[in-house]
């Protein structure tokens, strides 16, 4: 038990110096990090938002459009399935939740519900069942078709939009170069979102609340958007906007999108050469720089429409056919909006509106306290297991704390190697770990106690102390680390960190206080071969 092979010795040195060569760029700062070569670590373990400032939000999502969507698509779905059988209805629309339609004639009504069913799809009704369920429910009564949204595709459709929205908004916030921001979903239509070290809340602000819905459209010739304003008559197929620039102006544009967004593939701020204005280059696919290119082609001379959210940002004339799928955004940007309006468009559209419930700064004061806060516990925590180490155990307890400071290096390097994340929970979670890092070597030292005082002399004593111990350092450990592990499942944010930095703790006290410690010892008994042991 005490004999080590030249290789394990090896190893186990090894592992020690990496933890301190890797934990060694968290103690100091930062910008000395700059003239480390490449290949040495570098990296330090990333402070959270309680740590370091930064900026809080909970978004709320408006789901309740999802369904209104819906049914307005489904109405197009049911005009279109009926004109296909040539089955003549009347009433057509959205009434209570469901969509109605009235069969002209009596005889076609079981033709009319088979159609209409033709256009449910399957899905899975929950994530714990495979059995599929239809989107759709179709009933007739008489001549009156009823097609509603089954409540387990309701919810299917707002899970995929909370999720898409997280990726979404994690997209946009990665664009800021922000380093390990937190986005989780919370409840079941709201994200919330944690950015450590953001100096601009505001930018954030204005990132997360648009929704980036971005299409072409030409405007239209019939009037000008002033005179439908001033008529208030708008003409069939048109829509009437207003500019995104105060003063607002009204422009009257045609509902038929030209191009979608989501044919966009990039888009990058930038200037303008003749003007040196900011601007926005963007590029479509191949298929929306064909229906750009066809589109400006069969009407040069006519202004075209690029509308975000409802909004038209710039209204820029035609003059020659825009081919090869580029093309330039203006609209008095500032440099700061065009960065933004790119990163949105790269990003991509938000499937619903997104709401800021609840907003918060955290100064990097209150972060420097928290620090300062968790050192000093930290201190005062390692100083007590020292001195009680030394007291009750003597020469092994100095061999226990050479242990703990080798623990706690590992801690900090596995968390910089990691890039994991530090908040104040995990800090408290160290101070734990400190705690109970001494746990396996008081009772491996009770152990060799009891045997010393049994008549045993102190290399069999020492064995014997190491063997009986193992499974009680591993019993407890092994606990310890399933409520961790209990932890980062069900837990979010900070309580994770917490987690994360105990179950790393459990493992390295483990390798120091045993492994490490028990070679200490090896390495002291065969140079010094003691007669007696005083513990």
């Amino acid at each position: 038990m005490l004999y080590f092979e030249r290789w394990k010795i090896v190893l186990i040195v090894m592992l020690c110096l990496a933890g301190i060569v890797y934990s060694a760029p968290n103690f100091v700062p930062k910008s000395s990090l700059e003239d480390v070569p490449g290949w040495l670590p570098h990296k330090q373990i990333n402070l959270g938002l309680d740590l370091r400032g930064g900026s809080y939000m909970l978004l709320g999502l408006d789901t309740g459009s999802l369904e209104k969507t819906r049914l307005q698509d489904l109405v197009g779905e049911v005009r279109d399935a009926l004109r296909d059988e040539r089955i003549p209805y009347t009433g057509l629309g959205i009434q209570g939740g469901s969509v109605v339609v009235n069969v002209t004639r009596a005889e076609d009504v079981e033709k009319a519900v088979d159609a209409v069913e033709g256009l449910a799809t399957t899905i899975a009704a929950n994530q714990f069942s495979a059995l599929p369920e239809s989107d759709l429910a179709v009933t007739a009564d008489g001549q009156r078709i009823n097609v509603m949204v089954t409540e387990a595709a309701k919810l299917q459709r707002v899970q995929a939009a909370v999720e898409q929205s997280i990726e979404i908004v994690r997209r946009r916030i990665d664009e800021l170069g922000t380093t390990e921001p937190v986005i989780q979903r919370q409840g079941a239509d709201r994200i919330l979102v944690q950015v450590p070290g953001l100096e601009d809340p505001q930018q954030l602000k204005a990132l997360l609340g648009k929704t980036a819905k971005m299409n072409f459209r030409l405007v239209s010739n019939a009037m000008s958007g002033q005179q439908a304003l001033a008529t208030r008559t708008v003409p069939a197929g048109t829509e009437l906007l207003y500019t995104a620039d105060e003063p607002k102006v009204p422009v009257l544009v045609e509902r038929r999108i030209m191009v979608g967004g989501d044919r966009l593939v990039d888009a990058t701020p930038g200037f303008d050469q003749r003007t040196g204005e900011p601007v926005v280059n963007f590029r479509f696919d191949s298929i929306g720089g064909r229906q750009f290119g066809e589109v400006t082609r069969d009407n040069v001379g006519r202004p075209f429409a690029i509308v975000l959210d409802n909004e038209v940002i710039s209204a820029p004339r035609i003059n020659e056919p825009i081919m090869g799928g580029q093309g330039q955004i203006s609209g008095s940007f500032t440099v700061q909006d065009a960065t933004n309006l790119a990163i949105l468009l790269r990003s991509g559209a938000l499937p619903v509106d997104i709401t800021i419930l609840e907003e918060r700064t955290v100064g990097p004061g209150l972060g420097a306290d928290s620090i300062r806060a968790g050192e000093i516990a930290a201190i005062i925590g390692a100083a007590a297991v020292i001195l009680f180490m030394i007291a009750s155990y003597g020469f092994f307890g100095i061999l226990a704390n050479i242990a703990l400071f080798l623990n706690v290096m590992m801690i900090f390097a596995v968390l910089s190697v990691l890039q994991a994340t530090l908040t104040l929970p995990g800090i408290a979670g160290i101070v734990l770990t400190i705690g109970m890092a001494v746990d396996a070597n008081v009772l491996i030292y009770e152990r060799i106690r009891e045997e010393v005082a049994a008549g045993k002399s102190p290399i069999p004593a020492i064995e014997a102390g190491y063997n009986k111990a193992l499974s009680s350092i591993l019993d407890a450990n092994i606990t310890t680390l399933i409520s961790a592990a209990i932890l980062f499942q069900m837990g979010s944010g900070p309580v994770r960190g917490f987690a994360v930095t105990l179950a790393i703790g459990i493992v390295t006290s483990v390798f120091t206080a045993f492994t490490v410690n028990r070679l200490m010892v090896s390495v002291w008994l065969r140079r010094r071969r003691p007669k007696t042991i005083t513990l």
